[in-house]
């Protein structure tokens, strides 16, 4: 008797095999089967509503969405920033919060009519400064005031700042020295004459503020050198001891960077933004004695002036 064979095994389809037609059947058709649901259309490129576009101080390149990125929106935002945060410095400079906090977010985009990203991007450039700070629960808060050194007027900076602290002088040398080439020809010395030299760490309230290095003419330094330099101004004992005013002083500022020797007296970084001072101070007889070289650092102190425009000729 036979055995029952068993059915033949299905032949196995090829991987990835395309499901095939049958013979005459006919293709799918897009419409829907009688009776079923239908759904609405979807929308299309002409029907759909384009989503409103960013606020263009909030932009970023690139802009995510359908709509086109507008060129230079980050620079644009950036500026908005920059413009800001000039304005924030100059109030917190001038003393416009006495509490030490400054408006929140919300009061911010209001006042200056920009986005949440732009007031941040603003602060964060005070806060590199190091003129701000984010406190948790309280907000943004001033953490190092920028102090106000007038042009206006020939005086020291104890007598400048007077009303913003005590002004205390670190000596780290005095005596005569060799007069440089340029100090002799600004002081009207001849080439290689003597000259008194002082060089102090002036200090407001103990911080650090500036590096100053005074040449002075011999017979009006000389006197000097048995005063209090610690706490005096050279201003002032200059006046006592010559028996003459000070008449005028030609001033220039310029910004230069730390170098290593200003970074480790001033306690900032190498690099960081001081300000430096040329100040050739004259006597009432219109001679030139006392030349300075000023470096302020940058993030404490800023000069400010009144200037009158003339008429015009």
């Amino acid at each position: 008797m036979a055995l029952p064979q068993p059915p033949p095994a299905p032949t196995p389809a090829p991987p990835f095999a395309v499901p095939t037609r049958p013979t005459g059947a006919e293709p799918p058709s897009d419409e829907p089967a009688p009776g079923a649901p239908t759904e609405p259309p979807a929308e299309t490129a002409e029907t759909a509503e384009p989503p409103a576009p960013p606020h263009p101080d909030d932009a970023r390149d690139p802009v995510p969405g359908p709509w086109p990125t507008p060129p230079g929106a980050a620079r644009r935002r950036a500026e908005r920033a920059y413009g800001i945060a000039e304005v924030l410095r100059r109030l917190v400079v001038s003393g416009a919060y006495p509490d030490g906090v400054l408006p929140d977010e919300r009061t911010l985009i209001a006042e200056f009519g920009t986005t949440r990203n732009t007031v941040r991007e603003a602060l964060d450039l005070l806060r590199c400064e190091g003129l701000v700070e984010r406190v948790p629960g309280t907000g943004t808060v001033v953490t190092a005031a920028k102090y106000p050194h007038g042009l206006n007027r020939l005086t020291g900076l104890a007598e400048t700042l007077h009303e913003h602290g005590d002004v205390t002088n670190e000596v780290r040398a005095a005596g005569p020295v060799r007069a440089p080439a340029t100090v002799a020809r600004r002081l009207h010395m001849s080439e290689g004459a003597q000259v008194v030299y002082i060089e102090r760490v002036r200090r407001l309230n103990g911080l650090p503020l500036s590096l100053d290095l005074t040449y002075l003419a011999p017979d009006v330094g000389t006197p000097l050198l048995g005063r209090d330099l610690e706490h005096l101004d050279v201003f002032g004992l200059i006046e006592q001891t010559s028996g003459h005013r000070l008449g005028v002083a030609e001033i220039s500022v310029e910004a230069v960077n730390a170098d290593a020797h200003a970074s480790a007296v001033l306690e900032v970084p190498r690099g960081a933004a001081l300000l430096v001072v040329e100040r050739l101070s004259h006597l009432d007889t219109g001679r030139p004695v006392d030349l300075e070289f000023i470096r302020f650092r940058g993030d404490r102190l800023s000069m400010t002036a009144r200037i009158p425009r003339s008429s015009p000729t």
